[in-house]
């Protein structure tokens, strides 16, 4: 019962794998891609922000959906199709949309991801990891007087939870990011969060996986799973899609997005949808003025965090399915306005990117034992798997050595 099998080389399965090993296990790590972190980990918003824990679902969410419906660049787009899987996901997201759900949901997104934040910065000190990471907070920003009330609600809430978000006045969010003072849209003032902190998840993953297979853990690229075999009330074994089995004592599905179909013939049925994101990096030329600190336009639903010398600017939400190609207006929607924030950066090649963000309706993600006794889940992150892999990789390294973890699990038991 010491080998464990983890499926998925993301940046949530490279974490898995790396605190599993730590803990003793031997671990074989699969990944169907010819890298790891080269899907939803690869292009992400780069950043750690516990600050941004109010879930989609909240109170103003189905209102806002509603406004936005059928504008191809809305920051939540809803491609309405006649699928069950979609529809059962949003009547779920419905419910969890009320004050007290939404209350619930961020105690347990910010008790995990203060426990993640903390982990990485342990993780990084021990092993000297560089990823282009900087520690010089998140700050949100608003350009209307009703969504900057809102969140300074939010604020108070996270505040109580641990998560030291502070409200900002406009001359304090452009002493905190000087490169906002050209900006051609208004800023009417923001809150700020000095310990959040951003990066390169696919660097970080890429450099996680190596110090992995310096300790031992076998990584197995271009092998995708395709059945897991049970056998009584356990699991025996996973069919790779080449015809070979993998055998194990134990298994952990973080696959994001494809999790759910992969456990769906053992009856499992995880309340997992996509929601595709979008991205752009831009390079910053010389002298540009451009953002030193991670910032979260949350009118916009975008992040832009400084990776080197290239800005990353992400985010939105498309629920249309498992459908990964690039949507040339909601990119050119990004554009428009990162430009608009930073006019220094336009006239530069941008590399686009989408990728399937594995989203539960509360946005609480899925970690830990399921029915099956050797069988285990670390998926369903949505926009913040790079913000918990290090925790969530370490609850569930504790889950299966039997140590009593470090936060409580209940929130996220498969259920």
């Amino acid at each position: 019962m010491t080998h464990v099998a983890v499926l998925g080389g993301g940046v949530i399965g490279v974490a898995s794998a790396w605190y599993l090993a730590q803990s003793g296990f031997s671990v074989t790590l699969v990944e169907r891609r010819e890298g790891v972190g080269l899907e939803t980990s690869y292009a992400n918003g780069g950043q750690i922000s516990v600050s941004h824990a109010e879930p989609w679902a909240n109170p103003h969410a189905p209102l806002q959906a509603l406004r936005w419906l059928g504008r191809e660049d809305a920051p939540l787009l809803w491609r309405l199709r006649a699928d069950a899987e979609q529809w059962s996901w949003g009547l779920r997201f419905l419910r969890e949309c009320t004050g007290s759900r939404t209350r619930s949901n961020i105690a347990a997104i910010l008790q995990l991801a203060l426990y993640s934040r903390r982990s990485l910065q342990e993780l990084r000190r021990e092993l000297a990891l560089e990823y282009d990471q900087l520690q010089r907070g998140i700050l949100h920003i608003y350009s209307d007087a009703v969504a900057w009330r809102q969140a300074l609600a939010q604020a108070e809430v996270m505040r109580r939870f641990g998560c030291e978000r502070v409200e900002k006045s406009r001359d304090e969010c452009l002493a905190i990011e000087p490169a906002l003072a050209g900006a051609r849209a208004p800023i009417i003032g923001g809150t700020y969060t000095a310990a959040d902190e951003s990066g390169d998840a696919h660097a970080f993953t890429r450099r996680l996986a190596a110090r992995c297979a310096e300790r031992g853990v076998e990584i197995r690229l271009g092998a995708a799973a395709a059945e897991l075999i049970a056998k009584g009330d356990r699991i025996e074994a996973v069919r790779l899609q080449d015809g070979s089995r993998l055998e194990a004592g134990r298994y952990v599905v973080a696959l994001g997005c494809d999790s759910r179909a992969l456990l769906r013939p053992l009856g499992l049925r995880l309340p997992i949808y996509p929601a595709k994101g979008y991205s752009i990096t831009v390079p910053i030329p010389p002298g540009a003025a451009a953002p030193a600190v991670s910032l979260t336009d949350d009118g916009h639903k975008l992040v832009f965090s400084r990776l080197g010398e290239r800005l990353r600017v992400a985010g939105t939400a498309e629920f249309a399915g498992y459908d990964r190609s690039i949507n040339a207006a909601r990119c050119a929607a990004i554009e428009r306005r990162a430009f608009a924030l930073f006019p220094g950066l336009g006239g530069q090649t941008v590399e686009t990117w989408s990728g399937l963000r594995p989203s539960t309706p509360g946005n609480v993600p899925i970690v830990g034992a399921t029915r099956w006794r050797n069988l285990f889940v670390n998926s369903g992150h949505g926009t913040l798997g790079w913000t918990m892999a290090c925790g969530s990789g370490r609850l569930l390294a504790d889950l299966l050595s039997g140590r009593e973890p470090e936060v409580d699990p209940a929130p996220y038991r498969p259920r």
